[in-house]
């Protein structure tokens, strides 16, 4: 029983590892096109959109990745420590710049919330128009006017 959970959580942690390998292999070939085209974008940005053409194009499908993004974004956090650290050497950020730039930063935030919450409801709605759509496909109410 003991070694049965430690195996399925062993094969859990090195599937997430090699997630994240494949996440860093589009990070880095981002970055790789950056520097040879010398297109004025950071290299994680296009390695971002190759990413996402991959997913749209089923070149890779979202189970291959699912698990090592899902891992990154709870450890999301983490990454802006040090960021909010380096604050600290600063403290005429703390001014009234300071003020404007926290003001900046909550309102960005809120307005991305909210983006965010419309464009989830208008997908979430196309959805189950489909699935509403399906079903009646399979019970044959259809009609063709």
């Amino acid at each position: 029983m003991l070694n049965e959970n430690f195996v399925a959580i062993f094969l859990r942690v090195v599937r997430i590892i090699v997630q994240i390998g494949i996440l860093n292999i589009y990070y880095y070939l981002g970055v790789g096109i950056v520097s040879y085209l010398h297109i004025p974008l950071p290299g994680s940005i296009v390695g971002l959109l190759l990413l996402v053409l991959s997913l749209i194009f089923k070149l890779i499908k979202v189970e291959y990745i699912q698990d090592g993004a899902g891992f990154l974004i709870g450890v999301l956090t983490l990454f802006f420590i040090p960021a909010t650290v380096g604050v600290i050497d600063y403290p005429e950020l703390m001014s009234g710049t300071g003020l404007l730039i926290i003001l900046a930063v909550i309102a960005s935030t809120l307005i991305s919330i909210y983006v965010t919450g419309l464009l989830t409801q208008i997908i979430e709605k196309k959805e189950l128009a489909k699935k509403e759509m399906a079903i009646k496909e399979e019970k044959g109410e259809l009609t063709v006017d």
